[in-house]
């Protein structure tokens, strides 16, 4: 068996498909008008209660039970695109983990979460590059030694 993508259920297609290639730069790979297939290994459905024979109310919104994460290089520049796109809501604002990564989660037109962190590469190789060794590096990203001598 294997797996191939994960869909979520949206209300209005073309508003769900700009909210992705606008904000996300995600490029469609299929377009099958009420099923869009995105580069990113996801894919939405509008009409989703009639696709798979269940109740239209048992489609819920902000059930908060799972996100999609993207990972962005510069998360600053990231962070004022969204402020310019416009009218999205925050789950929260930035903020930084222990292990130094900054991220921001927000819900897209239906409600469902996702995350955008700054790159776990670029920040290993933040500190490489200030002179920490593989080994503190490792320690202050809460990453394994095999993922932080990748990113060198």
């Amino acid at each position: 068996m294997e797996f191939k993508l994960a869909v979520l259920a949206v209300k209005d297609i073309n508003i769900s498909k700009r909210f992705y290639e606008e904000l996300f730069d995600q490029k469609v790979v299929l377009d099958f008008g009420r099923n869009v297939t995105f580069s990113g290994g996801f894919a939405i459905q509008q009409d989703f209660a009639w696709l798979t024979d269940l109740p239209a109310n048992s489609v819920i919104e902000k059930s908060n039970n799972m996100e999609l994460y993207f990972e962005v290089d510069d998360f600053d520049i990231f962070m004022k695109r969204l402020r310019d796109y416009g009218d999205v809501e925050y789950v929260h604002q930035p903020k930084k983990h222990e292990w130094q990564q900054r991220v921001v989660r927000i819900y897209d037109p239906d409600y469902h979460i996702i995350e955008i962190g700054e790159s776990m590469a670029i920040i290993a190789k933040r500190y490489l590059a200030e002179g920490y060794s593989i080994e503190e590096t490792s320690k202050i990203i809460q990453h394994p030694i095999e993922f932080v001598k990748m990113c060198k």
